[in-house]
């Protein structure tokens, strides 16, 4: 069985000969596995036979990313600086908002006005068909992402822009100020992906958008303003996905409980990321309540079991996702989100080695 193969029948419900393997990490955990292993990003997933690869999408081709001070921006303007960070005994690099260009704007019109809206002709699609096809000829299932500061959202762009605070402030007192950002931010995601499985020809299998609305104990806004503001846009994007034969996945952190019965009508096929730290992400329940219409991916915790617990805990934190997950399929194996540089490689590697120990059906 191909890995697109354990894939696809796993999301559709169907069980496959194992629980099929993705494999999250950061930049910095990313340099310690390189110069640990001395092997490539690409050859450790081959090694390990992880199932889904991540496409790199098209390129930017637009104007300058800087400001005219010569600070960095990302494609919405935003100004960025560069923030390192010591994260046990490896580095961590993060691009961090300096102002967010749209902090005083208090009218619709300066929304609609400002001039750093970006476009999807800022984009080369010629080589994403390319990438399928690399990623195809090898087995394994195709995933479009896109990478931190333009992945397929809505809140996470409008909290760049406005701020974190002011936009959950506007969506209180001034709601036709965050529809307005968040219907321009619409508007480019839905063109810009809609470009991206233009150019993949039907050799996309996941779409995967990506928004927190979850924090440690509850949600980032209530259901009612999900509704309001963000659930029209978040079905918007996963039909899309649909509309061009891919299957559909979301990335949030944190307590999403409450938010799940709208995104299964909205579309969803897998929800990740599975935060067991997290208030009512218990596994065993998840599965129990929404495991026969949605599939789960992740749920290893890098908060304590990756940084700081013995192979012996990795393997029964995994035999534990693998007996209450995995039944009748429906579960990709995943941590909850990237592996940080204050994992160990031996524990990734143990992780792996678990996998495989407790995966096979």
């Amino acid at each position: 069985m191909t890995s697109r193969e354990r894939v696809l029948l796993t999301i559709n419900h169907q069980v496959p000969d194992r629980i099929p393997v993705d494999f999250w990490a950061s930049k910095g955990f990313l340099r310690k596995l390189r110069a640990e292993t001395g092997l490539s990003f690409g050859d450790f997933l081959d090694a390990h036979d992880v199932d889904l690869r991540y496409i790199g999408g098209p390129e930017y081709v637009g104007p300058p990313l800087t400001s005219l001070t010569g600070e960095s921006v990302d494609i919405w303007g935003v100004p960025r600086t560069v923030a390192e960070v010591r994260v046990g005994d490896g580095i961590e690099r993060y691009e961090e908002v300096t102002k967010p260009p749209l902090a005083n704007a208090t009218t619709v019109e300066e929304i609609f006005s400002y001039s750093h809206w970006p476009s999807p002709d800022w984009f080369d699609y010629s080589a994403v068909e390319q990438q399928c096809d690399d990623v195809l000829r090898r087995g394994r299932a195709v995933v479009f992402m896109g990478d931190r500061l333009n992945r397929v959202a809505q809140l996470k762009p409008a909290m760049y822009l406005r701020g974190v605070e002011q936009i959950l402030v506007d969506m209180a007192v001034r709601p036709l100020i965050a529809q307005a950002i968040f219907s321009k931010i619409r508007g480019f995601y839905l063109a810009y992906l809609e470009r991206i499985l233009e150019a993949t020809k039907g050799k996309m299998d996941l779409v995967l958008t990506g928004d927190d609305f979850g924090a440690q104990n509850g949600l980032l806004v209530s259901v009612e303003m999900w509704d309001r503001f963000l659930g029209g846009g978040f079905a918007q994007y996963l039909a899309l996905a649909k509309a061009y034969g891919a299957k559909t996945m979301h990335h949030t952190c944190g307590s999403v409980t409450a938010l799940i019965p709208r995104m299964i009508e909205s579309g969803l096929d897998v929800l990740q990321s599975l935060q067991p730290e997290a208030a009512g992400m218990d596994s065993a329940t998840l599965k129990a309540d929404f495991g026969t219409r949605l599939a789960f991916h992740g749920g290893v915790s890098i908060q304590r079991t990756m940084p700081r617990s013995t192979a012996d805990d990795i393997g029964g934190e995994v035999e534990h996702l693998a007996a209450t997950l995995g039944p009748g399929g429906g579960y990709i194996f995943c941590t909850a989100h990237n592996l940080q540089a204050d994992t160990p490689v031996a524990s990734a590697l143990a992780l792996l080695a678990a996998y495989r120990e407790f995966g096979r059906y």
